[in-house]
């Protein structure tokens, strides 16, 4: 029996239970250690010299396994680490963390709003194990990993869309892709050029972060050329975007819809009323909102998927809130948020658009 107790107590030393926090298993650990050490002096009567000396051979055993396992303190529920997001999907990641903080008490994942390409080079320098962003890890990037023994989860939790908003004095909200191309690279430069009845003068295009995701997406998917306008202006984080629009009668921004959905609108069919949402098609006569129904269908034109990618090689918190956040609950959190959940239904609703 005295080995029994000795050996539990190993195990909570270095596992325990995952309904337990590290603190908690540890409490028992000790527990268990010293009961079992209480039963070994009074099964055999051992002299106080060698209990003295299984005690430290227990205490300092236990000490290596500690320290062999601090970085694994973490598991699927428990523990605390970082995750570095993409800005733009913040409201996105922070409605999600938190229901999995309410949901999963001991575990604590602390987001990093930075751009993402920060956020790649803070996973190829070990610095963070977990980030959001729009793109998956390229050819290249996998085999640096790989190179590593290290073996990248990537899961698609979401399909983002890209909003044009402008000044709700601007009388044009209605642009194809050709518009949108041509202000991005600067071969339209006037509001005129659009509208011969549009006398706000030169368009002054606003963009988040120039680090962004979003700004290589414009550039690789959009524009696929580095030589954008003079006349585009990057600004620190989203909420400028809103803000230098709603205070500049030419100008327009490019941002996440999720900045701009209406989350007071349990039907998820209106956005933010101080600014307009731009209709884009490929053609005038065929434009859309960015309703996450038409982000479904392909019909709104900006679009780009979610990923949360992870190189963490144990089995921990990163890899637990991948599973939750591609769960039904984490799915129908992404609903609520104003873009396309990965695998939850869409319900198409016939609506007066203004």
């Amino acid at each position: 029996m005295p080995a029994f107790y000795m050996s539990a107590s190993v195990w909570f030393f270095t596992s325990g239970f995952d309904y337990l926090s590290h603190k908690q298993n540890l409490i028992m650990g000790i527990i268990m250690l010293a009961y079992g050490v209480f039963r070994l002096y009074r099964s055999y009567r051992i002299s106080k010299g060698i209990l003295c000396l299984l005690l430290l051979i227990s205490v300092c055993s236990f000490s290596c396994k500690q320290s062999s396992s601090d970085q694994k303190l973490d598991t699927p529920t428990t523990g605390n680490i970082k995750m570095v997001v993409d800005e733009t999907f913040m409201p996105v990641i922070e409605a999600q963390l938190d229901v999995f903080h309410a949901v999963y008490q001991y575990a604590h994942i602390t987001p990093i709003a930075l751009p993402e390409n920060d956020a790649f080079n803070m996973l190829f320098a070990d610095s963070a194990k977990l980030i959001l962003s729009s793109r998956k890890l390229t050819d290249k990037e996998l085999q640096y990993f790989n190179n590593k023994k290290i073996f990248p989860k990537q899961v698609k939790i979401a399909t983002d869309a890209i909003a044009l908003i402008v000044n709700r004095e601007n009388p044009d909200s209605i642009f194809t892709m050709t518009d949108l191309v041509a202000i991005l690279k600067g071969e339209v430069t006037n509001w005129n050029q659009l509208n011969k009845n549009n006398n706000l003068g030169s368009i002054d295009l606003v963009f988040d972060n120039p680090q962004s995701g979003l700004v290589r997406f414009m550039v690789d998917s959009v524009a696929h050329s580095t030589a954008l306008s003079k006349q585009l202006t990057a600004a620190t984080v989203n909420t400028d975007v809103i803000d230098f629009v709603l205070s500049h009668k030419n100008a327009a921004g490019l941002i996440g819809v999720s900045w701009v959905s209406d989350r007071e609108d349990t039907t998820h069919l209106s956005f933010q009323s101080k600014i307009r949402i731009a209709r884009l098609g490929l053609q005038r006569t065929d434009t859309f909102k960015p309703f996450q129904a038409y982000i479904a269908t392909k019909q709104y034109p900006l679009t780009r998927d979610i990923y949360l990618i992870s190189t963490d090689p144990h089995q921990g918190l990163a890899d637990g809130f991948i599973a939750f956040a591609a769960s039904d609950k984490g799915q129908r959190i992404i609903l609520k948020s104003g873009i396309l959940p990965a695998i939850a239904p869409i319900r198409l609703i016939q609506v007066r658009d203004e």
